[in-house]
């Protein structure tokens, strides 16, 4: 049985860390598991009664110095929400069975609660629980599917989100432009397709977006009807781990993509190297699915296949057209050295990056370095 003596000197040892310096290491956090594997949880405690903040101020002094005794000293206490919500994180935790592991903590820190609270105060309390690396539900709107764990990215979303209102603009007016300037060669590339082989003249796709979210996905269908997809699921997962060859390029580089498909028609040889296959992706920007800039959408089971901390890159902004990949490597880079482009695009984006790529853009389509 715990001393209730040695329980307050090891309490008043420790200091619950303030709003900012939780949401921080929430995010710190985030990154150590992204790297170890190992997962963490949070646990945040509110009081349920409709009472003002300064009413529950003595209660939620009473439930952080019951958490400061009840845990353990690698796990972080601090206000979630100043002097209104409180957060703890158990880290380094061992096994997969997330019920079991919240079951188990709720049943502790329940104990702890009820021999410092009288019966209908603690009644009043409301306890969540949030695992990291968390589930995807990509049936969810547009949203991140379990916000407490991302505070740093709600934060920074809202701070910035004026410009995200400038890009949705650059978006709109782009993508309306180029439908109108385009329009002759959709109805010339539609014939072609057409006539090309059987099938229909777009390839449409379910793509994962921003947050998770899917998306119909559009492009000019440049391959065979009725073909399987195994071959490209099976690169794709060997390309993510790792572990798929690059082939020889012209320029001698290598180039980290299916070449000779078999499955891809004459007609969807050239949409592909003169990228005019992604011309029907101006109406996913239109639509809100993409952005004319940003990282290119995964297929479900290549979301499957990633680590986590890849996924970051469907987090900061939506998928786009073009990107920093497309202007500075394309088919060339590997997969992991993908996604750091787009990491490094997401966290130091503007308007006038987007500009710049979108300008750049062109030559790299005319070029077609690493184009299949």
């Amino acid at each position: 049985m715990a001393d209730p003596l040695l329980d307050s000197i090891a309490a008043a040892d420790r200091l619950p860390l303030d709003e900012d310096t939780f949401k921080r290491t929430i995010a710190i956090e985030r990154k150590r598991t992204e790297r170890s594997k190992t997962p963490f949880l949070l646990m945040l405690l509110e009081l349920t009664n409709g009472e003002t903040e300064e009413k529950n101020r003595a209660t939620l002094e009473t439930i952080v110095s019951a958490m400061m005794s009840t845990s353990r000293d690698t796990d972080i206490i601090g206000w979630y929400k100043d002097r209104a919500v409180v957060g703890v994180l158990f880290t380094g935790l061992v096994g997969d069975d997330k019920s079991a592991i919240a079951d188990m903590i709720v049943n502790r820190v329940s104990a702890s609660l009820q021999d410092e609270l009288n019966s209908e105060t603690f009644q009043q309390v409301s306890i969540s629980f949030h695992f990291f690396p968390d589930d995807w539900d990509h049936d969810k709107p547009g949203r991140l599917n379990n916000p407490a764990l991302y505070p740093d990215l709600v934060n920074h979303k809202k701070a910035r989100r004026p410009l995200f209102v400038v890009k949705r603009v650059i978006d709109i007016i782009g993508s309306s432009l180029m439908l109108i300037l385009c329009a002759p060669s959709f109805l010339v590339i539609a014939i072609a397709v057409k006539m090309s082989s059987k099938g229909p003249v777009f390839f449409r796709q379910k793509r994962v977006g921003q947050y998770g979210r899917s998306f119909t996905f559009l492009k000019f269908r440049t391959m065979y009807a009725n073909n399987d997809p195994s071959v490209h699921k099976e690169f794709v997962t060997r390309l993510i781990a790792s572990q798929a060859d690059g082939s020889a390029s012209k320029t001698g580089e290598a180039v980290y993509k299916i070449k000779g498909d078999k499955r891809i028609t004459r007609i969807g040889g050239f949409l592909r190297r003169t990228s005019l296959d992604e011309l029907p992706q101006f109406l996913n920007v239109l639509w809100g699915d993409m952005s004319l800039v940003g990282p290119r959408p995964p297929i479900p089971y290549e979301l499957a296949a990633y680590q986590t901390w890849h996924r970051r890159r469907l987090l900061d902004v939506k998928p786009g057209i073009t990107g920093l990949w497309q202007v500075t490597g394309r088919s060339t880079v590997k997969f992991d050295e993908m996604v750091r482009l787009d990491l490094r695009y997401a966290l130091s984006w503007t308007p006038w990056l987007d500009v710049r790529i979108l300008m750049r853009t062109p030559l790299a389509v005319i070029k077609g370095s690493g184009a299949f």
